[in-house]
């Protein structure tokens, strides 16, 4: 099968696929759910090994060693998405900026243990400075939508304007939401009417 033949059996063009080749462009879960059938392939078969083992998670210690739940394992099950949580698109930080996550995923990591029985936890790239040093550009973070914001918080905060913010959780009052950012610091203070959701960062992890 050509580079030609394999993109148009999956929508893509040459370009594409000669960048997942030459490693230019990140093999994701989408890609390779897109790649086996017509390579009649399991997704699994288009990883590289070796791979880290099937789970490197203390739970006595309560940390993550090096390869495990953070890492895009050999997955036991490719068909179960309860394996994986959905990236959805990259919060910026600074100035205000569209938000994209009805857009639908853009990668897919590992589910970490503290999503573990979570609905529609999903995880976020950091882009952007205003954040620093507290979550720096590239990390993912992982998001429970359901988990109440304490004060000190790491939050994803979705106006409704379209412009999705990562900050750190203050209080909520009758003044509105209060957060505060570390680049430059400041406290701010966006209304009530302009807020449409506020989900807890529970982890993250390392690009």
């Amino acid at each position: 099968m050509t580079l030609d033949q394999l993109a148009r059996a999956i929508g893509t063009t040459a370009a594409q696929i000669s960048k997942l080749e030459k490693g230019e462009r990140r093999l994701t879960v989408d890609w390779m759910a897109r790649l086996a059938p017509p390579l009649g392939v399991d997704m699994a078969d288009l990883l590289s090994g070796p791979f880290p083992p099937p789970s490197t998670h203390s739970a006595a210690a309560g940390v993550l060693l090096p390869g495990g739940d953070a890492a895009l394992a050999r997955p036991p099950d490719a068909s179960d998405p309860r394996d994986f949580i959905p990236v959805r698109s990259a919060g910026r930080g600074g100035t205000e900026q569209e938000m994209f996550l009805e857009d639908g995923p853009i990668d897919y990591v590992r589910r970490p243990p503290s999503l573990a029985q979570v609905r529609d936890a999903y995880a976020i790239y950091v882009v952007g400075d205003s954040m620093q040093p507290r979550f720096r550009p590239g990390q993912i973070l992982h998001v429970n939508p359901f988990k109440p914001p304490q004060p000190g918080s790491g939050v994803v905060v979705t106006k409704t304007g379209g412009v999705v913010l990562i900050k750190e959780y203050v209080r909520h009052d009758g003044h509105g939401l209060h957060v505060r950012q570390y680049n430059p610091a400041e406290t701010l203070l966006y209304p009530a009417t302009e807020i449409a959701a506020v989900h807890t960062v529970v982890g993250l992890q390392e690009p």
